[in-house]
């Protein structure tokens, strides 16, 4: 790779695609949204293009003698409010993005998918990329991310040399939306009294951006790759945190039946107060489950390592003490 774009690069898993792609001493062009936060990309040589995702005038431009395109923009909220600008995002902005690659002449699109576009697999059974997600009773992010992998796979059909990548919960730095990072700021202020059934897999963004990299170069066209680390129980994640920051963990487990009436009350409250939900029907009615993943075939085929829990949690607080978040 000589030139590339990433999209979406003031986020944490873009940010870290365009520092390391820069670090190997590939000319990096990124694209964001007017107005968006790259003030830790500041002294960091590349070529800032600002648009809309869904502008082909804009991708066009910001695509022109690219090589390779690292797609991480989207919307990531599971809140019923911002559903259509989600969908024009993720979804609309995925198939302008297709396109303009194969406008462009572009040999190769890495796109960030999720785990959540992969099904849930029996308790204490890691899914691969075999297993297909329900669409009958998919919503928001899910959908989203279910269908922006449609338009990769059209793009594949009309001969654009496309890899998706599908991360799982990722944590790391510059996550200043606190996204999975909210976890670490939560048990941090004690925040989260009670923890459920199931489990989740959580990965460094630092290693989420070496796999899609080495998908860029070793990924075969149409196919997904998961990017994963362990897989923990819910307890596990929110004890082994709290021992690693000086947090407070839970000190019971929550009945499932009653998370869900809270999630529809929560969100409701939210969404009169202007606010982000905390929690959300849709995520009380996934929280229970074991989120767990493999990254066999990543390890496979693109070498991927996945970096220890310990070490992902102990890199995000860091950075956030560091920069005053915390």
């Amino acid at each position: 790779m000589h030139t590339v774009l990433v999209t979406g690069a003031s986020g944490c898993v873009g940010s870290a695609v365009a520092i390391r792609l820069n670090d190997l001493g590939v000319r990096v062009r990124i694209l964001v949204r007017p107005g968006s936060d790259t003030r830790f990309l500041e002294g960091i040589p590349m070529v800032v293009h600002f648009g809309d995702i869904c502008d082909a005038g804009v991708l066009r431009k910001a695509m022109d003698g690219c090589d390779a395109v690292f797609h991480t923009a989207a919307v990531v909220t599971f809140a019923r409010k911002v559903r259509e600008e989600q969908h024009r995002v993720n979804v609309l902005g995925t198939r302008a993005v297709v396109r303009a690659c194969i406008d462009a002449g572009v040999r190769t699109l890495v796109h960030t998918s999720s785990v959540t576009a992969i099904g849930t697999p029996p308790p204490r059974e890691p899914a691969d990329e075999t297993l297909p997600a329900d669409r009958s009773h998919a919503g928001g992010y899910k959908i989203s991310k279910i269908l922006a992998e449609d338009e990769i796979l059209d793009g594949v059909g009309s001969g654009l040399h496309a890899v998706i990548v599908n991360p799982s919960v990722i944590i790391g730095e510059r996550d200043t939306r606190f996204h999975a990072g909210q976890l670490i700021r939560d048990i941090k202020k004690g925040r989260i009294p009670f923890y459920v059934e199931g489990g989740m897999n959580i990965v460094y963004a630092g290693d989420v951006a070496e796999g899609m990299i080495a998908a860029a170069g070793r990924g075969r066209a149409g196919e997904r790759y998961i990017l994963a680390g362990e897989n923990l129980t819910h307890e596990e994640v929110f004890r082994r945190t709290a021992a690693l920051i000086g947090g407070r963990p839970p000190f019971a487990r929550f009945p499932l039946p009653l998370l869900s009436r809270l999630g529809g009350l929560v969100e409701s409250v939210s969404g009169v107060l202007g606010l982000e939900p905390p929690l959300t029907r849709d995520l009380a009615a996934i929280a229970g489950r074991y989120n767990w993943f493999t990254a066999a075939k990543a390890e496979r085929e693109l070498g991927f390592k996945a970096t220890p829990f310990d070490t992902t949690i102990l890199a995000a607080y860091e950075w956030y003490t560091h920069n005053g978040y915390l």
